[in-house]
């Protein structure tokens, strides 16, 4: 080996070295400005807040992003910032942000103790509601036990939810907030049935329709813009009932509090200027005036 050779390979190794370990530990902003460019992660299959329609990518939190994008445009002074869409799973969405494959999750998500121990929150954006969807000809006892009809009174109820929640089988999307509650309610009641999981609401929903489960459990606003769109769904319904409300917000970066407090501010004046307003009326079909009351609370003065 020629040993000239081998010193200036070491020398351009080093030089490497010295600019790449930088770029490793650099915050969100520092990525951004050095590459130009901002990655977006999302589910695509989670319409109406995030979608993919062949090459193109729509959906409620997704204008907000955007939104986010343009502030970073302005604040870092690049114009011609190139906004990059990288389609991730439930399983991955929340490594994707914390190993910086992505740079915020678009797709909303609540903000567990779990999660946060790997990537932080924007505010809220959304708040979620956990409903419920059958058959027409679900029996009677289910739907009692799924609408609350039943009488809580102690032993008594406690019977009556196990007589008509007795060998049913739930569904809901793997990985999931959802899937854990479901799994705490069934062993806090001593339900004897049986919990499927599935990839997504398209196939929970099949489950159900094909008689293959009972019932699907999933955020309320996923449910209805599903069944809405689909032709084959005369045989399901959404039960008017919600079991949990929870606030979902975008993953961050959890070690980068002035990456956050640029998106944060940005959603707040959004709040304020009715933005996010235009856009729940766009996607979501109307806000409610509970959500109007939250969207004041939500933002940060």
């Amino acid at each position: 080996m020629n040993i000239k050779t081998g010193h200036t390979t070491q020398l351009l190794l080093a030089s490497l070295l010295i600019v790449v370990a930088p770029l490793a530990v650099a915050n969100t902003l520092e990525r951004v400005q050095a590459s130009n460019s901002l990655t977006l992660g999302y589910r695509p299959d989670f319409a109406p807040f995030s979608s993919q329609t062949g090459d193109k990518v729509n959906g409620y939190a997704i204008d907000l992003c955007l939104k986010i994008a343009e502030k970073l445009k302005t604040q870092l002074r690049l114009p011609e910032l190139n906004v990059r869409y990288l389609p991730v799973k439930t399983n991955e969405e929340i490594e994707a942000v914390s190993s910086g494959k992505v740079d915020m999750l678009c797709t909303p998500t609540p903000p567990t103790l779990v999660r946060r121990k790997s990537v932080s929150y924007s505010i809220p954006i959304y708040t979620a509601g956990l409903s419920s969807v059958v058959r027409q000809d679900a029996p009677e006892g289910l739907l009692n036990v799924l609408n609350g009809k039943v009488a809580h009174t102690g032993p008594i109820w406690r019977a009556t939810i196990n007589g008509g929640l007795a060998n049913a089988t739930f569904a809901t999307t793997a990985g999931g907030v959802t899937e854990s509650w479901i799994r705490q309610q069934m062993q806090s009641l001593g339900i004897m049935s049986r919990l499927v999981t599935v990839e997504n609401t398209e196939a929970g929903l099949k489950l159900v329709a094909d008689g293959k489960a009972d019932v699907f459990f999933a955020e309320r606003m996923l449910l209805s813009n599903v069944l809405s769109s689909r032709s084959a769904v005369e045989n399901l319904m959404l039960l008017d009932r919600i079991f949990e409300y929870a606030p979902t917000a975008m993953a961050l970066d959890r070690d980068d509090e002035n990456f956050r407090l640029l998106v944060d501010t940005a959603l707040s004046e959004m709040y304020r200027s009715g933005e996010i307003e235009q856009a729940y009326e766009k996607y979501l079909g109307g806000i409610s005036d509970i959500s109007r009351s939250l969207f004041k609370v939500y933002a940060i003065p």
